[in-house]
């Protein structure tokens, strides 16, 4: 099986109300259009040419659509999921679970009745959600902790005595400690620190003009957010085209604006601390986070002629990215595929009639099926298991 997939757009606040009709080449209705969804989730699957939805077609017949082997693997469940992410204003501050963290949290709130659809439940499925993101343009992010000396020394430059409790606490080993602290407060508590705090990085004038440009604007959006001081605590990334994180259980972070193409196991469980209006839950959050500072958050690829493998080690997911110049191509990948245009024209086969796919289009390949092919000028990603 190979077919066209017909994917859901998801119209979170946050979301570019530009990007992802420009890519798809379509005229923009106005409203924000934060993520393209293809895959099979049971929340917005895709569907497949002849109309019927991935995820009922991967329910009825596993081993058929995704390969025996697979199938066993992940219990019959499509293992991943791929999104166009565009974003105009920032995420929220959040985290994933680990597989273990979200089987017992799963199983938690469903013993304590709430509602597998509430907008206060953390956990809607039994995975975790291990996530990389491949900038299609510049793309601004926070990605894990700074190293905590480092955090220091900027609020020591910034000179802000009412935020030396932080910086104390971080020269004293006490990441996880100041984190939950300051993720705890009221907003009461919170306004006056966020106030001083944007106040002096006004004022900064040092090498570390990016952290402090994006923690005056969170100040001046977020006033009495606890988010804005977790994000004095975070690397400030920003990633060029095809630069990408890699975010795995435990990793906070928040993605601040662009566009990118977004990977990861196929769960929607969030843990959010902040810059949201969604549920928060400080508590859940920090018992998943991971407190080991990121030193380089930054993932690059290896790039073998017109193929560039971004290297994880996830067990849910692989991502290469094609760059075709005329030539056909064969992809070394198995298992259920999903092949997603960035730009210019791509034909995909295996075995069959070449299938034509535009920018911002996309295929399904099940996993029993031959290796695929690609040819044309343009650039593809190619998701899969292995």
């Amino acid at each position: 099986m190979v077919s066209l997939l017909l994917n859901t757009v998801r119209d979170y606040a946050w979301g570019s109300r530009t990007a992802i009709p420009s890519l798809l080449g379509i005229e923009t209705d106005g409203r924000p259009q934060a993520e393209l969804w293809m895959g099979a989730h049971e929340s917005a699957s895709s569907v497949l040419a002849d109309g019927s939805s991935l995820y009922d077609v991967v329910t009825a017949d596993p081993a058929g659509v995704l390969g025996a082997e697979v199938a066993e693997r992940f219990d019959g469940r499509f293992p991943f999921l791929a999104k166009i992410l565009a974003a105009a204003q920032p995420l929220s501050i959040q985290a994933h679970p680990s597989p273990a963290q979200a089987v017992e949290g799963f199983a938690r709130e469903d013993a304590n009745d709430v509602p597998r659809d509430a907008g206060e439940r953390n956990y809607r499925d039994e995975w975790p959600k291990p996530e990389i993101l491949v900038a299609l343009g510049p793309f601004e992010a926070l990605v894990g902790f700074r190293p905590p000396a480092q955090t220091a020394a900027l609020i020591g430059a910034l000179d802000v005595p009412a935020l030396e409790f932080i910086a104390a606490a971080l020269r004293d080993g006490k990441l996880a400690e100041v984190f939950a602290e300051v993720m705890a407060m009221d907003r009461d508590a919170i306004r006056p620190l966020v106030a001083v705090l944007g106040e002096a990085c006004r004022r900064y004038e040092g090498e570390l003009t990016l952290e402090a440009e994006t923690l005056d604007r969170l100040a001046q959006d977020f006033p009495d957010d606890p988010g804005v001081l977790a994000a004095l605590l975070l690397n400030r990334v920003r990633l060029e085209r095809f630069e990408s994180v890699y975010l795995p259980a435990g990793n906070v972070h928040a993605y601040l604006s662009g566009t990118g193409f977004e990977v990861m196991a196929n769960s929607d469980n969030v843990l959010r601390g902040g810059l949201t209006r969604k549920h928060i839950d400080v508590p859940e959050l920090v018992s998943v986070v991971d407190f080991a500072p990121l030193t380089d958050p930054i993932l690059r690829g290896t790039t073998n002629g017109p193929v560039t493998v971004y290297e994880t080690g996830c067990e849910y997911f692989a991502l290469r990215r094609v760059d075709l110049t005329g030539d056909e191509v064969t992809v070394d990948a198995a298992g259920p595929r999903i092949v997603a245009c960035l730009d210019g024209q791509v034909e995909l086969w295996t075995d069959g009639d070449p299938l034509p796919l535009a920018p911002g289009s996309s295929a399904f390949v099940a996993g029993p099926e031959e290796p695929c092919k690609l040819r044309g000028a343009g650039t593809a990603f190619v998701v899969s298991v292995t």
